[in-house]
């Protein structure tokens, strides 16, 4: 009767052992069982699809193999420190940690930790799961709605860029009638031709180019096709100067313009153009305020498809941490400003079928912005 009962009992145990097994080996998650020196007793096929560890190639090794070297130095430390206080820091409480793999890749897992007291003394388990796909969704949602936040100011700009439109046409409209008014007025008086008139027709002019651009501006917003023209680079290159070093920005910058030779005429929206060379100026001539030398240069050249026209300055140059979002909207480093300056100009480069780059330490030691623009543009390029 013993042995039978013995026998049985032998029996009932083999068969709760080949359950559990079966159990673990079933299971989604990965389970490590691990004695309190934390050696691994158990790693379940889970374990090894998430490591690539074999199970006879971990077992009896310390579990710090599963881990990055920052929480491996910590691990033992912090069982003995349970094991002597009975204070918990991860035991029963889930919490999200690195795991390694065989191939030293790290990656995140969500870990529970239970403890049990058997015959052969207290044991641990763990029971890992995989959370890399759950962190890529969180993340593209995150960036879903970083996008969205971010067509949202879009949207705002655009109601507030026609509002402004709205509200500025009238009073230009008036400053330009006034300056008509005072030209006429002063047609004929001896002393006030020549110098004053061609301040007032300048004066109109610009004028007339606030409302463009205003226009402009709401176009690129809502998507519209530049209305492209023969433009001549070197007199818009003139204009652009000429623009910049209007008031008290451009006192003390050292500008320099070089045109080669030949250019040929650009077909393209020219208030557009203008826009990105003006931007790219007064970046340039923001970027050297601070410096000893204040140098900013303007250069144009072609060959048989493009026209390049290269501003370059002395400053700093562009940090390498600032280059991978320096065209993205709402990036600007600047303290003023929405950050809109280079990805609207980016934006205008290649719906004219060209390009804005950049080289962050240029010849002239600080940044290089180089447009390209193709010279016969297809019709189809702005789409």
């Amino acid at each position: 009767m013993p042995d039978s009962y013995t026998d049985s009992l032998a029996m009932t145990a083999s068969v709760s052992k080949a359950r559990l097994l079966s159990v673990l080996d079933t299971a989604v998650d990965g389970i490590v069982i691990m004695d309190e020196s934390a050696r691994i007793i158990l790693y379940n096929k889970a374990c090894e699809a998430l490591f690539g560890y074999q199970s006879e190639e971990v077992r009896g090794k310390n579990v710090k193999i599963l881990m990055p070297e920052s929480y491996a130095r910590e691990h033992d430390g912090y069982v003995r420190s349970y094991i002597d206080t009975g204070v918990r820091r991860i035991i029963g409480i889930g919490r999200e940690v690195k795991a390694r793999h065989r191939d030293g890749t790290e990656f995140p897992i969500e870990l529970s930790v239970g403890e049990a007291q058997t015959p052969e003394g207290r044991q641990f388990i763990g029971i890992m799961r995989d959370i890399r796909q759950r962190k890529l969704v969180e993340e593209r949602l995150s960036k879903a709605q970083a996008q969205l936040v971010s067509m949202a100011r879009i949207n705002a700009l655009d109601e507030m860029g026609a509002a402004i439109a709205h509200e500025l046409n009238q009073p230009l409209t008036a400053i330009m009638l006034y300056l008509q008014a005072i030209k006429r007025k002063s047609e004929g008086v001896v002393g006030l031709e020549g110098v004053l008139i061609d301040v007032i027709d300048k004066g109109v002019k610009e004028a007339e180019r606030a409302s463009q651009i205003i226009q402009r501006m709401r176009q690129f917003v809502e998507k519209r096709e530049p209305e492209r023209k023969p433009v001549d680079v070197p007199t818009l290159l003139r204009e652009c100067v000429d623009l910049v070093t209007l008031g008290k920005m451009g006192e003390g910058v050292l500008l320099s313009l070089e045109v080669g030779e030949d250019m040929p005429e650009l077909n393209a929206d020219p208030v557009q153009i203008q826009q990105i060379v003006v931007n790219l100026i007064r970046n340039a001539m923001d970027a050297v305020k601070g410096c000893q030398k204040k140098a900013v240069d303007i250069r144009a050249w072609h060959d048989e498809e493009a026209i390049s026209i290269a501003v370059s300055d002395s400053g700093p140059g562009v940090p390498q941490e600032n280059l991978a979002n320096l065209f993205k909207a709402f990036s600007g480093s600047k303290r003023s400003g929405l950050g809109l300056g280079l990805a609207i100009s980016k934006s205008l480069a290649q719906n004219h079928g060209g390009d804005l780059a950049v080289d962050p330490v240029g010849p002239s030691g600080g940044a290089t912005f180089t447009l390209k623009l193709p010279i016969d543009e297809p019709s189809a390029a702005g789409e």
